[in-house]
């Protein structure tokens, strides 16, 4: 055989390198263009990325999203997880937590906040305090040493910490120091314990956030209260007249009704005095013209709240002309997105009156590019004469495409924890990455939201998103839908379901009122009695059952949802099937609703809208428009987003 020269061996090696580089570049751009893994990745797709993937941490991230499925067994959650705790990754940290492997999810990741549930695990309880004070470990482990303290400064609103934070304020003044007496008090306040904070305090001075959290319960309170409290907000705006807090007393101080608080304003130092609550306080009382307080401040929550109140009244009272003015006082894309549908339908129902049919017909249809959902794009369907059509269920709706998506937080650990199905695991990173404190701004509040509907606390999570969606800017139509879709989960399916076909009763419906009356919250009660998913006083249960019935019956969704839903039901035969007149109803009485149709005020049959702003309760007002409005967000959930947002 002969030998090959040294040139030629040179060249054989370097093909072979050449070679086996660009296999390996090929191999890299398949694992790069191979699209990512996510809860909406199908079985068959999970299944080939973890046992025959060629990309470890694609192998992973499969294991990770399989074994986050429900219906796995511990053995097969185990099985998914071997051997995949491997490298640095912070979700190598959540396979340790998960196998259990607890002194090496210590040794290797002792700062990921999954190491927090290992110091729990192996009994190192002050460790864990120390480090991970917010964490739900160290919560739960404060509540079983019956450490009220900590529980009072980093999770008062864990469950069972309210008898704890009680029995820890009841302790001679000289074993709590102030400051702790201080987190004591701000923890009760937290679960509407006013008289036990106060007895909790000690003397002044307190912390200024302190005194203005205190200054919001009195200010729900009786009349005594009520006084007590704006004399805290004075006196904290007076004396710091440049602080932040001073700023904030001054708007709780002009945001509360009556001639008390009104002549209190005047009292003011003059910088707060001319800030945009007071000033939009002072125009919504006719004390001084409401132009230059909606041009000089039109991105102010206030100032949305004194033109809607003044275009409301104008409206009552039949004056388009002056509504129109006030209602394009405003530039629309000033406003959040919900607020600017408000605004653009009542121009469109002002334009209608005035004989402008046109301009109404335009002004509805930008109606439901703002706010493709809720009421008020319900109300602009309904005006432009358009209607649903049947869902088609060949066609991708906003229902199944939109299972999950990106959290998109700016945080590439929760972003990774979301998409790989670790719900719990981001939502625990998020509460020990801010110690527990409440979101402080829109965005925030709109991520923790989601963040908390994601692992099922819907009544703290739901409300957090429809805070976020009154004050962020207007995203456009798609992006708006998904916002929209966070806020309408549809939980209790089968029990809300099989009321509603039983009853004979829309499920939309019952979503609606689920939706605003409980936020899906079986366990609630409200301060007047009302209990479970659908908020039933018990002597209404009662009747409807035809037996008395416990608080825990009560509690139970499926029997909550069937008699509510046979609520619904007579009230909808009551008033022929009027949906106005039935919502407003559940939550009013029906003896109520009566005495509203009179000649002197609108008719609800021709005038729904106009009848439902001259609802003398704001409270019902406000129910009737979200309970609605909800009913037609889920329906428009059944199609396609294109359907109002265009492709």
């Amino acid at each position: 055989m002969p030998q090959l020269r040294p040139a030629a061996t040179l060249l054989i090696g370097a093909t072979c390198l050449g070679s086996g580089i660009a296999l390996a570049a090929a191999r890299q751009a398949l694992v790069q263009l191979a699209p990512p893994l996510t809860p909406n990745s199908t079985n068959a797709q999970l299944e080939a990325a973890r046992f025959r993937g060629i990309n470890p941490q694609r192998r992973r991230e499969a294991a990770l999203l399989l074994s986050a499925q429900p219906q796995r067994s511990e053995q097969e959650r185990k099985r998914l997880l071997l051997g995949q705790g491997w490298g640095h990754s912070p979700l190598a940290a959540v396979v340790l937590k998960q196998s259990g492997r607890w002194q090496a999810l210590l040794r290797r990741f002792p700062q990921e906040p999954a190491s927090a549930d290992a110091l729990y695990a192996l009994g190192r309880r002050n460790e864990l305090l120390q480090r991970f004070p917010a964490h739900p470990a160290a919560l739960a482990a404060a509540l079983e040493a019956g450490d009220g303290l900590h529980l009072a400064r980093w999770g008062a609103r864990w469950p069972g910490a309210e008898p704890l934070l009680l029995q820890a304020c009841e302790a001679p003044q000289t074993t709590l120091k102030p400051h702790e007496r201080h987190w004591l008090a701000a923890g009760l306040l937290q679960l509407g314990q006013l008289e036990a904070a106060r007895r909790c305090l000690g003397e002044p001075p307190w912390p200024p956030e302190l005194t203005l959290n205190l200054s919001r319960s009195l200010l729900r309170g009786d009349a005594a209260e009520r006084a007590e409290g704006q004399l805290l907000l004075l006196r904290m705006a007076q004396r710091q007249p440049n602080s932040t807090f001073s700023q904030e007393a001054a708007a709780l101080l002009a945001e509360d009704p009556g001639e008390v608080a009104l002549t209190l304003l005047d009292q003011l130092p003059e910088n707060l005095n001319s800030s945009a609550a007071v000033q939009a306080r002072l125009a919504l009382e006719g004390r001084i013209p409401w132009q230059p307080v909606l041009q000089r401040w039109p991105k102010e929550p206030s100032s949305w709240e004194l033109q809607w109140e003044l275009a409301r009244q104008a409206l009552l009272q039949r004056r388009w002309v002056q509504a129109s003015a006030i209602l394009t006082a405003i530039n629309n894309q000033e406003l959040p997105a919900p607020l600017a549908a408000r605004q653009l339908f009542w121009q469109g129902y002002s334009a209608q009156q005035q004989g402008q049919r046109q301009q109404a017909e335009r002004l509805w249809q930008a109606v439901l590019q703002a706010q493709p959902m809720g009421y008020y794009s319900w109300r602009a369907m309904v005006r432009l004469g358009r209607v649903l059509p049947p869902p088609n269920a060949s066609q991708p709706t906003g229902g199944k495409e939109l299972l999950w998506r990106p959290l998109a937080s700016g945080n590439q650990h929760l972003d990774d924890l979301w998409r790989t199905g670790q719900a719990l695991e981001a939502w625990e990173s998020w509460r020990n990455l801010r110690g527990g404190a409440a979101p402080k701004d829109p965005q925030q509040r709109l991520l923790e939201g989601r963040l908390r509907t994601g692992i099922g606390d819907d009544w703290t999570g739901l409300g957090q998103l429809e805070f976020a969606n009154l004050r962020l800017p207007q995203p456009g139509c798609r992006q708006q839908w998904l916002r929209e879709t966070d806020q309408h989960p549809r939980r209790f399916q089968s029990e809300l379901g099989e009321a509603a076909q039983q009853e004979g009763v829309d499920l939309e419906l019952l979503w609606g009122v689920a939706r605003q009356e409980s936020r899906f919250s079986p366990g609630v009660a409200s301060p007047v009695g009302a209990i479970g998913l659908l908020q039933l006083m018990p002597d209404t249960a009662a009747e409807l059952a035809r037996r008395e019935l416990s608080t825990q019956e009560l509690q139970n969704p499926a029997l909550n949802a069937q008699l509510g839903a046979r609520y619904l039901r007579q009230l909808l035969e009551r008033w022929q099937s009027q949906p106005f007149l039935s919502v407003a109803s559940y939550n009013a009485g029906p003896g109520a609703v009566a005495s509203w149709l009179n000649p002197a005020l609108p008719e609800p049959k021709l005038e729904p809208e106009l009848w439902t702003e001259a609802i003398p309760y704001p409270e019902t007002r406000l129910y009737v428009k979200k309970v609605l409005g909800n009913r037609w967000s889920y329906q428009l959930l059944l199609h396609d987003p294109a359907l109002i947002c265009g492709r």
